[in-house]
């Protein structure tokens, strides 16, 4: 199976080609431009490169979420017009589970992928690594640091932090007495190998969907949806007290 796979959930932004679960390229750029300018130019590079077609691919994969809402409509968009130009099944895939792939090799290890979320939360999953493959402990979710590691105080065994907010979760714990394990900068960065490896899975699992199908998951609204959402209650509250 070739899998094209994108990701664009945080600021860098990578794209990659694998086939059956090994991968074939993959670039990476991380300079802060906008996903919507650099993600298409590094796809057809990549693909002329390698002597690879479009209709070559399979399966188109993209980081679904959670992440930024910009860059994740960004990296959707672009798998649902190439899958729509070459009548391909789709992928979409969890950023964090992605992550936890990278590092399946990691036996018997406690995989944390963390992201930044703002708003004094993370978006986190936990994932255990057993015979080159990840088990999800729980489920993806936005939550507070104080709260997240009280979670992994439960958890025995080898924690290794993963992801944007990787650093963030360190220097946290850290100041609470407990030890995790740090990557190098440069392996903590989500990436689209990552995306193909989850997709790999999801499709042997019979879990491909339509372009139309394919959507973000986000996890919690956006800021306009709660801006939206706060002046809506302040309306009833002031139609509840003026009567």
């Amino acid at each position: 199976m070739n899998i094209l796979a994108i990701e664009s959930s945080a600021l860098a932004a990578s794209v990659a080609i694998a086939k059956d679960g090994a991968l074939i390229a993959q670039y990476v750029q991380n300079n802060r431009q906008t996903h919507s300018r650099t993600i298409l130019p590094m796809l057809e590079d990549m693909l002329k490169n390698c002597d690879w077609r479009l209709q070559d691919i399979d399966v188109i994969a993209v980081a679904a979420g959670p992440g930024s809402f910009t860059g994740l409509r960004i990296g959707i968009s672009i798998a649902k017009g190439l899958a729509w130009q070459g009548d391909m099944l789709c992928c979409g895939v969890s950023t964090l589970e992605a992550m936890a792939h990278t590092l399946s090799h990691m036996e018997g290890a406690v995989i944390c992928p963390v992201m930044d979320a703002r708003r004094s939360q993370i978006y986190s999953g936990i994932f255990f690594c057993e015979n080159r493959t990840i088990r999800r402990l729980c489920a993806d979710r936005a939550i507070g640091l104080p709260e997240w590691l009280e979670e992994l105080k439960q958890i025995q065994g080898r924690k290794i932090l993963i992801g944007d907010g990787a650093q963030l979760c360190y220097n946290y714990a850290k100041e609470q007495g407990i030890h995790l394990e740090l990557l190098p900068a440069h392996l903590q960065m989500q990436t689209a190998w990552g995306v193909a490896c989850a997709a790999q899975a999801m499709a042997e699992a019979g879990q491909l969907v339509s372009p139309e199908q394919l959507q973000p998951s986000y996890l919690r609204l956006s800021q306009a949806e709660r801006e939206r959402q706060e002046r809506e209650q302040k309306k009833e509250q002031i139609k509840e007290r003026d009567g």
